[in-house]
């Protein structure tokens, strides 16, 4: 049995398909393909496949984690990606697949990409600057348990900041995992909180799925 891992990007008008309807949409691609997946056991078989972390709806990203199962171990991994990217949706697309090596609790960390549109750029950026150098960066988080306060600071690692194409563009790593899960809309909650300046978030894309010492996680 071959043990794979696929990365697949979410992209133009799938970035509407949420995590639930992303599982139907798995299970018709893969019966579509008619490739040997292999399937669970039990009075209601269906074939086998995991995601990695769950994307927001309304999120492109370049880089989400499937891991399936392939009963037939001389099967070409090329071939495997063909024949999916045959049956994908629009917007959808197989990156890469490879046999799984790290498993799933090394996931440390997931970066993304977003713009902040506003017709008072420099103030804005300025803002940014200026949350990121506060001492915390407070904001209500929804948990299992209810309500819980949070310090995103300690955690936030800024990639990029900078003016692009009349919009503050950021680029930032946060916490993901089996552990803690941290969104990027949380930064910019804490950041309408602490300026006047209207803005709007727009081109949110996940670009990376990471490991604790920043390594790509595959």
């Amino acid at each position: 049995m071959l043990r794979l891992r696929a990365t697949f990007e979410k992209s133009g008008r799938a970035k509407y398909i949420s995590h639930l309807d992303l599982n139907r949409c798995m299970l018709r691609i893969f019966r579509r393909s008619k490739l040997p997946v292999w399937y669970t056991e039990g009075f209601n078989p269906h074939p086998y496949y995991s995601f990695a972390l769950a994307l927001s709806l309304g999120f492109e990203s370049s880089c989400e984690i499937m891991d399936f199962n392939i009963t037939d171990d001389n099967m070409s991994l090329d071939v495997i990606k063909d024949r999916l990217n045959e049956v994908m949706p629009e917007g959808m697309g197989i990156v890469a697949i490879a046999p799984q090596i790290k498993k799933i609790t090394a996931i440390a960390k997931a970066e993304y990409e977003f713009e902040l549109k506003s017709d008072d750029v420099q103030g804005m950026y300025k803002a940014v600057e200026e949350l990121l150098s506060a001492p915390e960066i407070l904001i209500e988080k929804k948990t299992k348990k209810g309500i819980k306060t949070v310090d995103l600071k300690p955690d936030t690692e800024i990639v990029k900041l900078e003016i692009a194409e009349g919009a503050v563009r950021i680029a930032m790593r946060l916490p993901a995992g089996t552990k803690t899960n941290y969104n990027p809309t949380l930064f910019t909650e804490a950041l309408k909180k602490s300026c006047e300046i209207p803005f709007e978030m727009v081109n949110i894309r996940r670009t990376g799925i990471l490991c604790e010492n920043n390594e790509k996680f595959s």
